[in-house]
């Protein structure tokens, strides 16, 4: 028979073994790489634009749109909001993504906060909206929908204009 020694070494050969074969049957192929990596490029994308919001870097925000007007407005937006608030902190997270084609729909619902200076509070808002980006290989948007942070300070110098609601006043007999 074996010797002591060499049974170990042969138990331990034949562990190595058999645990080396469960770990290759444990890694499988993606079926569909190409769409993988698309929607890695997707998920770039959206994490690039809400960056470049909170380091309020517009240069980096222009490169990943499209040159559309109701993107122009929005940059606009952002523009104000850079102006106004010291410190802006976003989070956004994807509730879905449809793909048609080249068109990309994400919705999102996301969460923010932004402050005057370090001593302020805050304003603290939250909402969902809809990212429309179109590409493949290059992922850029081309139009928003809902209510997204973007113009956080046109939204509270409106709510300031506004008259407060006054109760109404029973009718006279």
């Amino acid at each position: 028979m074996f010797s002591d020694r060499r049974a170990r070494y042969f138990l331990l050969g034949l562990s190595l073994f058999m645990a080396g074969g469960s770990l290759a049957c444990t890694h499988k192929e993606s079926t569909y790489p190409a769409d993988y990596a698309r929607y890695q490029r997707i998920d770039k994308a959206l994490e690039t634009l809400e960056k470049s919001y909170v380091s309020k870097d517009a240069k980096t925000f222009n490169t990943i749109r499209l040159p559309l007007e109701d993107l122009d407005r929005m940059d606009l937006e952002m523009q104000k909001d850079f102006e106004t608030y010291a410190d802006i902190k976003t989070e956004f997270s994807i509730e879905r993504i449809m793909i048609d084609g080249n068109t990309v729909e994400m919705y999102v619902h996301w969460q923010g906060q932004w402050k005057k200076n370090p001593n302020d509070d805050g304003i603290r808002e939250r909402g969902h909206g809809m990212l429309r980006w179109v590409g493949v290989q290059s992922i850029l948007l081309s139009s928003v929908e809902g209510e997204l942070p973007f113009g956080m300070a046109s939204r509270q110098a409106a709510a300031k204009t506004e008259e407060p609601v006054r109760p109404s006043e029973p009718p006279s007999p």
